[in-house]
């Protein structure tokens, strides 16, 4: 069953308005540099062992506060792992670094004339 005229002009504003909403998305996320901070890594995964070892302790010793510690310490030390590389603006402003916004400008004037290609396209077949 084919769509009406008003569902089809429904269809059309959504898919444009998800492609600029997306693109926006993309600027935002791909600021993060994702360099890896080894130390916070290894003391995480240090910190979640530890955590490991008191939850088997508290099994052990049948102590149910124990082992709610053990996973509690487990869980903050994937926290820390996991957590992404901070940089503080102390540290940019005396290197002479800033964050790079090209990319992100780049990318929005990329996605921009994609858009608008699109919506020639769309506008032609009317």
């Amino acid at each position: 069953m084919p769509l009406s005229e008003q569902e089809q002009r429904l269809l059309e504003e959504m898919e444009r308005s998800l492609y600029h909403n997306d693109a926006d998305f993309v600027a935002t996320v791909s600021s993060r540099t994702g360099k890896t901070n080894y130390r916070s890594l290894i003391l995480g995964i240090l910190v979640g062992i530890l955590g490991v070892a008191v939850l088997i302790g508290g099994v052990v010793i049948r102590q149910p506060v124990v082992g709610v510690i053990g996973f509690g310490v487990m869980f903050v030390g994937v926290l820390v792992a996991a957590a992404p590389p901070r940089s503080s603006a102390r540290d940019a402003g005396a290197a002479g670094l800033g964050p790079d916004p090209a990319p992100a400008r780049r990318s929005s004037r990329f996605m921009d004339r994609l858009n608008e290609r699109w919506e020639r396209r769309q506008d032609n077949r009317d």
